[in-house]
């Protein structure tokens, strides 16, 4: 779905058969500005797709950002002045705010984590535990927190987790036909395996074959153990149980990523307004 598709489909969902209040209320051609206001300190996301918004319904809308999209805000600041017909910005204001308020909320929380390492090398990974059709914004936001995305989809990266494998046979089954499929295909596409015990690590470092391999609910002392014996020949992901309080623990491990879904399943939404400009 591209931006344009969400956009006429998000509206199409809030507007219906017409803005009535504003129709009712409002000279069809009456003009207005209104300003973005910070309610919440935080890392601020979606000005670029706010300003989208309001575009898709006025081209000719002007737009002016006073911050753009990862910046610091705090309480009082304003984020854009936009001034245009009336009906578009009171037909834009709640997209536009549930949008931003998401993905600024994203935002806020990776760069929570991403600050709580930033003495490690490791790098925070965000996963597909997303909100169907907005998966796209919400990764976005993960990089303006200054996180790193994982793969987008299913069809953008092989990732062979506990069901695959258990249905599959076992570990040296799965990556091996993976590898054929790959082949056959002439697919050119990373592959990751999860592992769920240090046994595991063994057996996929003398089968091979992969790119990545996923440490799941591993303790800090077992994830230490697992990434030397992986020795830097693959990429490593710790994953599972990881929060706050104790992702300090599995960073100092010396692993590669640490995947955190809770940076998009569990983001608070910042608190923004948008408020009428009286001259």
């Amino acid at each position: 779905m591209t931006t344009t598709e969400f956009i006429a489909a998000a509206l199409s969902e809030d507007v219906g058969a017409g803005d009535f209040s504003s129709l009712a209320s409002i000279d069809a051609d009456a003009r207005g500005l209104a300003v973005l206001k910070i309610k919440e300190a935080g890392i601020i996301a979606g000005i670029t797709l706010a300003e989208e918004i309001f575009r898709f319904l006025e081209p000719d809308v002007t737009f002016t950002a006073f911050k753009k999209d990862g910046d610091r805000v705090a309480v009082g600041e304003v984020a854009f002045e936009v001034a245009a017909s009336v009906h578009t910005i009171l037909k834009a204001e709640r997209l536009s705010l549930n949008c931003m308020q998401r993905m600024s909320g994203i935002a806020t929380l990776t760069n929570e984590y991403v600050t709580a390492i930033k003495d490690y090398p490791a790098r925070i990974l965000d996963t597909r535990k997303t909100t169907p059709l907005f998966r796209a914004f919400e990764k976005e936001a993960v990089l303006m927190g200054g996180g790193v995305n994982h793969r987008m989809g299913l069809y953008d990266m092989i990732m062979l987790k506990d069901n695959h494998i258990d249905f599959c046979g076992g570990i040296e089954m799965a990556i091996a036909k993976t590898n054929d499929y790959l082949k056959a295909n002439n697919l050119d596409l990373k592959i990751e395996v999860e592992t769920r015990t240090i046994d595991d690590v063994k057996r996929v470092m003398a089968c091979g074959g992969v790119h990545r391999i996923m440490l799941d609910n591993y303790s800090p002392a077992q994830l230490e153990e697992a990434i030397q014996i992986i020795g830097g020949k693959y990429e490593t992901e710790a994953s599972g149980g990881i929060q706050l309080s104790n992702i300090v623990d599995y960073a100092r491990t010396g692993v590669d990523y640490i995947s955190v879904g809770a940076i998009i399943h569990h983001a608070v939404s910042m608190d923004l307004s948008l408020k009428a400009k009286t001259v």
